[in-house]
């Protein structure tokens, strides 16, 4: 055998090596991955002539699904249209139809407290001058606390704000 001969034939063996694992790397892709395999699939399927039948009935079908939803849409309008207008042609109230009742929640004993006991800080200077109050924080959590202990029978404060929260506090509870 000749030295070109050898050549000839490591040269085709080489590249019969190089076209096979190059397809073999062209389908890993789609034999891995579902959503590619399914594509691929999908489009040859719909490139036949089944595929391009269905195609054709869907085609037809999103048509006519499409004109039936704008007829109910025209009907629902007039239907309500007339509906809206023979209720406004009667003068009488609507029987039956309940409208509804917004009654306001009442203050509760303890709240009106504690709005008392507030007026009474924003009375004093020790929150801060007369009507303001500095660090209302503070001033809501004494009023609270002292409103919660003369609900539960404690005497009032001797002196001091808490004294003038209490006697406010006490007068409601």
């Amino acid at each position: 055998m000749s030295v070109s001969g050898r050549l000839a034939g490591t040269a085709a063996l080489g590249a019969g090596r190089v076209l096979g694992s190059s397809a073999v790397g062209a389908t890993a892709p789609i034999v891995t991955n579902p959503f590619v395999a399914g594509t691929a699939l999908g489009l040859g399927a719909l490139a036949s002539p089944q595929g391009q039948a269905l195609l054709d009935a869907a085609e037809e079908r999103g048509r006519m699904d499409r004109i039936r939803f704008e007829q109910g849409l025209t009907d629902l309008g007039v239907g309500a249209r007339d509906a809206l207008s023979a209720i406004a042609d009667l003068d009488a109230p609507l029987v039956g139809v309940r409208t509804p009742k917004f009654t306001k929640r009442a203050k509760s004993k303890f709240n009106k407290a504690v709005s008392a006991g507030m007026k009474a800080v924003r009375a004093s200077t020790s929150y801060g001058k007369k009507g303001t109050i500095n660090n209302s924080k503070k001033a809501f959590s004494a009023v609270t606390k002292t409103a919660s202990k003369i609900n539960k029978g404690a005497k009032v404060a001797k002196s001091g704000i808490t004294r003038k929260i209490g006697l406010a506090v006490k007068r409601i509870l």
